[in-house]
C-alpha cells in the first residue's frame, strides 16, 4: 500500500474512530506530541482532544471528511480536505464545515495523525 493510501486510511479510521467517540483508538491513531487547532483558533493537546470524548463534552453526530489531496515528503505527509460534521459541544450545535489540514508522520512502520487544523469554510 503507497503511503497516501496509508494516509487515506488512517483519515477514515480517524473519522470513524470521532464518529463513535472511541478514545481508544483515537489515542492510537495519533501521535504522543498531537495537537489540533480548532477552527477559532483554539489549540488542543492530545490530552485535552481525547478528554472531550472522554467526558462526554463533544458528540459528533456525522463527519465527513473527503475532497483531500495528499502531498507525500517521506517520513511526512500532508493532506488536504474537507470536513463536515454535525457535532455538539457541551449540548450547543457544533455543526459546520471546514477546510482541514492533516499532518501524519510515519513512526515504527506506521502512520500517525500529529496535527489538525480546522479553518471555516466561508459563503461567497
Amino acid at each position: 500500500m503507497s503511503a497516501q493510501e496509508q494516509v487515506l486510511e488512517l483519515g477514515r479510521r480517524w473519522a470513524e474512530a470521532e464518529q463513535n467517540a472511541d478514545v481508544a483508538a483515537l489515542e492510537e491513531l495519533s501521535a504522543d506530541d498531537f495537537t489540533l487547532v480548532g477552527p477559532a483558533g483554539f489549540v488542543l493537546h492530545k490530552p485535552e482532544w481525547l478528554d472531550r470524548y472522554r467526558t462526554g463534552s463533544l458528540t459528533t453526530h456525522s463527519l465527513v471528511w473527503d475532497e483531500v489531496e495528499i502531498r507525500d515528503y517521506g517520513t511526512t505527509a500532508v493532506a488536504v480536505g474537507r470536513h463536515t460534521q454535525k457535532a455538539e459541544y457541551r449540548g450547543h450545535p457544533a455543526d459546520g464545515r471546514f477546510r482541514v489540514t492533516h499532518i501524519a508522520v510515519s513512526q515504527d512502520g506506521r502512520w500517525l495523525l500529529a496535527g489538525l487544523h480546522l479553518s471555516p469554510i466561508a459563503g461567497p
